[in-house]
């Protein structure tokens, strides 16, 4: 595997001072030879500048093989048969097209993911793999097929993880499921974080009429909850305070009542019972 190896090289505001001074003094050499010879030097001499951007790289190679790498931003001078390669140092991002993928239970869902992701090793990314942009696209949508198909959409009854209950765990987990697969590519990934997250369109409807069921469910838990614990402080209040003493089939009677009146949707209709009058 290569390696990146920081290059040393000179620079190029001295280069141009020397090279300048060879021009002049082979404009004073005698001879024509000589001085076509210097002419030529320093022509070839001239072909090993090259710029240096701010978080860039310059990898060079001399006829194929890698011998180093430079950060050092300015105007630089190197070997002239030395072949630079602009690297990008810099922070980068991109996000993912939707994908389609069946979660931890087979359902459809489209995802998508953003990844922010930046060259560390400029050696890796140009000769471990063909082409690192492309590598970092594909290998991250692989990743994220992947991990859909590890948890479901939406945690149920006993489940831990989710899709879209959990995103801080989810987000962790894709950026190692991205950066493994990218180590070998001199990638360091910074972030990676779902986008979009929603049922496939054709099961979209049956799964919100699931979510509207389970939210039903909840809240009518919740209510008989309450009530009973209602039902059970009136019943106390009313013993406590000998309002009133009550068998148990009135008992019974009264916390059928209640649990009709606390629990029901619609406002109750109050009944008067006079009793029966006999003369």
């Amino acid at each position: 595997m290569v390696r990146e190896e920081i290059k040393a090289v000179s620079s190029g505001y001295l280069m141009i001072v020397v090279l300048f001074v060879a021009q002049v003094v082979a404009g004073y050499l005698v001879g024509v030879l000589a001085a076509i010879a210097v002419f030529a030097i320093v022509l070839v001499f001239w072909a090993g500048f090259f710029m240096v951007h701010p978080n860039e790289a310059k990898v060079m190679q001399l006829f194929g093989k890698y011998v180093g790498t430079t950060h050092d931003a300015g105007l630089k001078w190197a070997n002239p048969f030395f072949a630079k390669s602009a690297v990008s140092t810099r922070v980068r991002n991109f996000e993912s097209g939707q994908l389609k993928v069946n979660d931890s239970q087979g359902s459809p869902v489209e995802i998508a993911a953003v990844v922010v992701w930046k060259v560390f090793d400029t050696a890796e990314a140009m000769f471990e793999v063909d082409d690192y942009e492309q590598f970092v696209q594909i290998q991250s949508e692989s990743a994220l097929r992947n991990l859909t198909t590890t948890y479901p959409y939406e945690p149920h009854e006993g489940e831990g993880t989710a899709l879209r209950s959990h995103p801080a765990e989810i987000a962790q987990a894709l950026r190692a499921e991205i950066q493994d697969r990218l180590e070998q590519a001199g990638v360091t990934v910074i972030e990676a974080r779902i986008s979009h997250l929603a049922y496939a369109p054709e099961i979209a409807n049956a799964m919100l009429r699931r979510q509207q069921a389970s939210a039903i469910i909840a809240a009518r838990r919740q209510i008989v909850r309450g009530a009973v614990g209602m039902v059970d402080m009136a019943l106390d209040e009313l013993r406590d305070n000998h309002v009133v003493e009550l068998d148990e089939e009135r008992k019974a009677a009264m916390v059928s009542n209640l649990l009709v009146v606390l629990c029901g949707e619609e406002g109750a209709q109050p009944v008067l019972n006079t009793g029966t009058l006999y003369t």
